[in-house]
């Protein structure tokens, strides 16, 4: 077994279990400590683990996300989530669309006539342009061409003077603290999206489970419903029950 072998089976092992040791590499892969220590040292430069006293776990803080391009290309499981969400959509709806390739299908997937849709989002709002019956507000600010959405202080000052029925809100991770994103711009801005919508409808796929950034949105008892693409296992699906978080599984 070659050290990119290893080091992702040593991977699939910390994701069963909390940490791994020194000792438990050598006897598992049957390599010398020296092996074991460059292992280490490979994988906590490209940012996969934590080393810890005697061994390593897996970083409980994430700190890269995919640019929006990456983020496009895995689509199934968020594909059949934006049917799920799609389908909550009323006519004559008002919604906020927060960024997200999620939202982004459930833009796409809108049948229904007569809503009004305020968006941070230009792909989102791209896909719109397509749809004559509903009346589009694109945020201003300034631009993050990574993610592609507009942020800053004048997206927050035109959100103030909104009330929306729904906001389907995206996140790049949700931990049992709550809600997170990786800036406190975006924070920020999903903070306002929050206040403005009488209904919080949550998008999050799978991997998004278990991951805290640098930055808490907010609890739980903020958000209305959540619709993912697996049911939620303990502890979440416990936390869920506990703050009245209504979960929807989107099936194949």
């Amino acid at each position: 077994m070659n050290q990119e072998e290893r080091i992702k089976s040593i991977l699939d092992y910390l994701k069963s279990n909390i940490k791994i040791s020194m000792e438990e590499i050598c006897s598992l892969y049957e390599v010398s400590y020296d092996t074991a220590r460059r292992d280490m040292v490979k994988m906590e430069q490209d940012g996969l683990i934590v080393r810890i006293r005697g061994g390593a776990m897996l970083p409980s803080l994430t700190k890269h996300i995919s640019s929006y391009k990456d983020r496009s290309e895995n689509t199934e499981n968020k594909r059949r989530i934006a049917h799920v969400a799609a389908s909550l959509i009323q006519d004559g709806d008002y919604l906020l669309m927060d960024a997200g390739t999620t939202t982004q299908y459930t833009s796409e997937l809108l049948t229904t006539p007569n809503n009004v849709i305020v968006t941070n989002s230009i792909d989102i709002a791209a896909v719109l342009c397509d749809k004559p019956e509903t009346i589009t507000h694109l945020l201003g600010g300034e631009l993050n061409t990574w993610h592609r959405y507009a942020f800053g202080p004048r997206a927050i000052e035109m959100l103030s003077d909104i009330k929306v029925d729904k906001l389907f809100l995206g996140t790049c991770g949700l931990s049992l603290e709550g809600v997170f994103a990786p800036t406190v711009e975006e924070a920020y801005m999903k903070r306002e999206m929050i206040k403005r919508a009488n209904q919080i409808i949550l998008l999050a796929d799978s991997s998004k489970f278990e991951k805290s950034l640098f930055h808490r949105v907010c609890q739980f008892d903020q958000i209305d419903l959540i619709v993912t693409d697996t049911a939620p296992e303990q502890p979440f699906d416990k936390i869920f029950k506990d703050f009245g978080v209504k979960v929807m599984v989107a099936s194949d």
